[in-house]
């Protein structure tokens, strides 16, 4: 009996001891390495992207050690598919269905914008781009719009630009009329660099959640954890396009 009563004890120890061990397994927060959000870099060349500075206070709050990696695109969905990477905030893509959990509410918005120079035709659709000519950069699929772009039965001119400070200085150039570029990148080029007459319109803007994986210890627990935190935070310290506020 007593040895038994040993091995049971043991036995929960160690039990114990792993789900101690699970819950301060250290989170990683995979992000795209092209960004939607900014085009600063830090010192060792990283984007800062708001959604990572968004998620110190929201870890530090919840007591989980965590570090963020970015990867392309491709092999970020693989790794959150897989489990090697555990945390995201990304749109609701058909690749995480089934491995992860989102958010039942939005922490942000990604918007695709169509800038133009004055007297310009507004861009509200993809269509409204046929016949025209375009400025967009290299890298991005704009959630599809590039590849209707660059069909050629659409009759539409596309000039590709190395990246955001490019695709601008070609409109002031008078290279094209429109540049399709998203809305956070754009706005900082255009605060420190503005050009008189441009506008823009909205294209699109699509949700982006929190995103857990499934085998992240506790993870349902955890994500409403998660959710009850970030409706205490103040998103618009990170979350806020330059020269907006």
């Amino acid at each position: 009996m007593k040895s038994a009563l040993g091995i049971l004890a043991v036995g929960a120890g160690l039990a114990l001891s792993a789900t101690l061990s699970s819950a301060q397994e250290e989170l990683e927060y995979a992000y795209p390495d092209i960004s939607v959000w900014t085009t600063k870099r830090d010192s060792n060349g990283n984007l800062k992207n708001p959604l990572v500075r968004l998620a110190t206070p929201l870890f530090e709050k919840a007591g989980i050690p965590w570090h963020p990696k970015d990867y392309p695109a491709l092999r970020l969905f693989e790794n959150l598919r897989t489990g090697v990477a555990k945390f995201s905030m990304l749109v609701n893509a058909p690749a995480l269905k089934g491995c992860c959990l989102l958010s039942k509410d939005p922490v942000a918005v990604v918007e695709i914008r169509v800038y133009r120079r004055h007297g310009a035709k507004p861009i509200t659709r993809r269509e409204d781009f046929n016949g025209k000519d375009v400025i967009s950069i290299r890298g991005y699929s704009y959630a599809g719009v590039a590849k209707y772009i660059n069909d050629p039965q659409n009759n539409i001119t596309n000039y590709a630009a190395g990246d955001h400070h490019a695709a601008f200085a070609m409109l002031k150039a008078r290279r094209a009329d429109y540049v399709i570029d998203y809305a956070f990148p754009a706005e900082e080029v255009l605060s420190e660099n503005p050009i008189p007459g441009v506008t823009f319109d909205s294209l699109s803007q699509t949700n982006v959640y929190l995103v857990l994986h499934k085998h992240y210890p506790d993870a349902k627990a955890t994500m409403a954890r998660l959710e009850a935190i970030m409706k205490t935070l103040d998103k618009s310290d990170f979350l806020t396009p330059p020269g907006t506020k």
